[in-house]
């Protein structure tokens, strides 16, 4: 186990390992940190400022909700893909010219997405975006932290903890407001400026300071495989409820690519000298029930904040600037508590630190799982306030369990490979719980409409009410229809909030399966914030 006694005595760093920059000062440093900072809040605002504007930008491309979904999936799968590569691609390039061209590339493909003229357009240049916008978070982390002196390495990460979870709070407000007041393409263009002056900053500082490069070989069939397995797999989530699932062909075929892919996958990257993803990581104890509990509670917390604005729109008369509001207040608990956490997580048991995130997660989740149609705002917005306290208690302490008893060369690997398993299940998240969502409602709305028939008297005097009122008898059942549809719609998100409350105590279970790391080994929490 890479985890033991043994593994904490490795070596401080390889022998050709290069001496560490010196630390910007003063204005430099100032400005290093806001253009890092700068492509990290670009890059996290733009997975979830789309959230609140699937269904506009569903109803202007013609297709339904649920396949506008694409737009935030094919992001985060895309995204999760490329992250592995990160460092290959340094190593190859160098830190400094791969984030700058990271970020020029990120610009052109987000003007791209707001000039899509369809859904599958978007889709494509969502999945260019995702794909180059991978080495970016992990790449301003390893900058910013060669910004700093060693001893304020936490105070690095806290700043750059705070810069993660500042874009949430921004992303629906904004996204609202753009896709209310002016049009959804707008939430990708506001991207150019920002990226291009991120770009300039970062060259412009970081030039001199650039990484050794060498000429690695790349696992290119480990790498199609990567792409093939997780595309079909994506593929299969995504279609599975148009196209009732197994009952399907390319449902099947999807299913058993995905299987059999990911299975020549972990054979083919745990027996190649360079694997693209080194899955030997998982022999360690806190990386695998670390990286494990963070996925899955990942993928259920992304679930539930693309499920809940897609409800709130579509079936409680809430604009995309309201639906904001409602989700807007989640990074604010958050933006206090991380610093805290940046400073104590040495010095506190990172275990029930990520315990007492994953108790509030489930309250936050038990509370919405009471909401009704006649919900009013306060009683929406209060579980969102709560759960930014828990989402800052969950990813730096669940990182440090997940990093902790690796030798530092196996970092960035590690780093690597915990994004792109918590990215992957994000995306997942947001398919299964919206493929839920609408099985569950069809489910609902069955049973709603079995006592509905000529002998209820109650149902007779509602259609004879609205026809009174000047409907015909067509349009009075679409309206009761519409009310049952919304009764359904609601009971189903309750169904997914309350399931995923209890997810939640059952992957505390996990985090007790790690190990509490060395108090000396904090500071090696390169992926300590992530909430994207």
């Amino acid at each position: 186990m890479s985890d033991t006694p043994a593994a904490d005595a490795a070596p401080t760093a390889p022998p050709s390992a290069p001496a560490r920059p010196e630390p910007l000062h003063g204005l430099m440093l100032l400005l290093g940190t806001l253009s890092l900072s700068l492509a990290t809040f670009m890059n996290v605002l733009d997975s979830s400022i789309a959230n609140v504007s699937i269904p506009a930008i569903s109803g202007d491309l013609g297709v339904s909700p649920g396949q506008g979904t694409w737009v935030i999936t094919s992001f985060g799968v895309a995204n999760a893909i490329s992250v592995p590569l990160t460092g290959w691609l340094t190593q190859r390039f160098g830190a400094v010219r791969l984030i700058t061209m990271s970020i020029l590339l990120f610009v052109l493909t987000s003007w791209l997405c707001g000039f899509a003229p369809s859904l599958e357009w978007l889709v494509v240049f969502r999945v260019l975006q995702g794909l180059v916008a991978g080495p970016m978070i992990p790449l301003s982390q390893t900058l910013l932290l060669s910004s700093y002196p060693a001893a304020k390495a936490g105070t690095a990460l806290a700043l750059w903890g705070v810069t993660t979870l500042v874009a949430p709070v921004v992303g629906p407000l904004l996204g609202g407001w753009i896709t209310d007041n002016v049009s959804w393409p707008w939430i990708f263009y506001i991207n150019v400026p920002v990226g291009l002056a991120s770009a300039a900053l970062t060259w412009g500082i970081y030039r001199k300071r650039e990484t050794p490069t060498r000429k690695l070989p790349i696992d290119s069939v480990g790498l199609t495989l990567l792409v093939l397995w997780v595309g079909a797999l994506q593929l299969m989530l995504d279609k599975g409820k148009e196209l009732d699932w197994f009952a399907s062909t390319e449902i099947v075929v999807l299913g058993l690519v995905a299987l059999i892919g990911f299975a020549i996958f972990v054979v083919w990257e745990l027996t190649d000298e360079h694997p693209v993803v080194d899955l030997r990581l998982f022999k360690g104890r806190n990386f695998a029930f670390g990286a494990l509990a963070l996925s899955i509670a990942y993928g259920l917390f992304f679930g539930n904040v693309v499920l809940l604005p897609l409800w709130l729109q579509q079936w409680m008369g809430y604009t995309a600037t309201s639906a904001g509001m409602a989700l807007a207040p989640v990074g604010i608990l958050a933006i206090f508590f991380t610093p805290l956490v940046g400073k104590k997580v040495n010095a506190w048991d990172p275990r029930w630190m990520a315990t007492g995130a994953f108790i509030v997660f489930s309250l936050v989740l038990v509370l919405r799982s009471h909401f009704n149609t006649q919900t009013d705002f306060a009683h929406i917005l209060w579980p969102t306030l709560m759960q930014g306290a828990a989402m800052a208690f969950f990813f730096i302490p669940l990182t440090t369990l997940t990093l902790s008893g690796l030798s530092p060369e196996r970092i960035p690997a590690a780093a690597g490979l915990s994004n792109f398993v918590r990215i992957t299940a994000g995306a997942m998240g947001t398919s299964i719980a919206t493929t839920l969502w609408e099985s569950r409602a069809a489910l609902h709305h069955a049973h709603l409409t079995e006592p509905l028939n000529q002998a209820n008297g109650v149902y007779l005097a509602t259609l004879e009410g609205l026809k009174s009122a000047g409907l015909s008898s067509e349009q009075a059942m679409a309206q009761v229809n519409r009310l049952i549809d919304q009764q359904a719609f609601t009971r189903a998100a309750d169904d997914i909030f309350l399931a995923s409350a209890g997810l939640f105590i059952a992957l505390i279970g996990f985090i007790w399966l790690t190990r509490r790391p060395a108090r000396h080994g904090a500071a090696l929490a390169p992926d300590a914030g992530g909430a994207h």
